[in-house]
């Protein structure tokens, strides 16, 4: 089956020559002029991946990027920004917010190919090994709801298991303190942001020596990462 590309640019001609490209790579091409349109593409069509614009009419590239991260059917849907804005602190900003990867225009189309496949590539590789996913000296195991530090069992409440999942099937992005509320505790009424950093707390002190993969991003939420 052909991967499906969802492809979300103002500008037809980025349109035209980035889908005459993907679709020659044998990928399957969606086309999207706005933000609004591209979020109800977005979860209508299910994409394998999606590039990115930032400058959008209606609904401004960043947005669209924490909308599909906030929504569970699009959350872990691989996005690749490509805009002509080329400051550190655009490319740092959308990062955070949850791309995967940052490319700035003029580009090159081969470049670009290229990269769409290794994150394609990465994806698929995280869909399946979903259930085992080793990461370091941390192992981490759905079925068996189990999680180990070099071989040692860490014994986990069900809330920080959730927790540790919730980051770890998104690990490389960062996951503001509200996706965790959303994801973790689904909003409960008695539950706030000092509740995700309560239970991170808590949840470091068991890692032990794997308790630096769990990384704080200042004023925004928590991170997963393997170095």
């Amino acid at each position: 089956m052909k991967p499906i590309v969802l492809i979300v640019d103002d500008e037809p001609d980025a349109l035209e020559i980035i889908g005459f490209h993907l679709e020659k790579s044998g990928m399957e091409v969606v086309r999207a002029e706005t933000g609004p349109d591209a979020l109800q593409k977005a979860r209508r069509r299910k994409p394998d991946l999606i590039v990115l614009d930032l400058m959008l009419p209606e609904l401004d590239g960043l947005e669209v990027c924490r909308r599909l991260r906030r929504d569970p059917a699009t959350e872990a849907v691989p996005i690749l920004m490509l805009t002509a804005r080329a400051e550190e602190v655009d490319r740092i900003l959308g990062l955070e917010i949850g791309a995967d990867d940052y490319v700035t225009k003029p580009f090159s189309p081969r470049e670009l190919v290229l990269r769409i496949k290794k994150l394609l590539a990465r994806s698929q590789r995280k869909t399946e090994s979903a259930d085992t996913i080793q990461a370091g000296i941390l192992a981490f195991d759905i079925p068996r709801h189990q999680v180990t530090v070099q071989g040692q069992i860490v014994d986990l409440t069900a809330t920080e298991f959730k927790l540790l999942q919730a980051l770890i099937r998104n690990r490389g992005r960062v996951q503001s303190r509200d996706q965790l509320l959303q994801e973790v505790w689904g909003y409960l009424p008695e539950v706030d942001t000092r509740t995700v950093d309560t239970h991170m707390r808590r949840l470091r002190e068991k890692l032990g020596e794997a308790a630096s993969y769990l990384e704080t991003v200042r004023n925004v939420g928590y991170r997963f990462i393997e170095d």
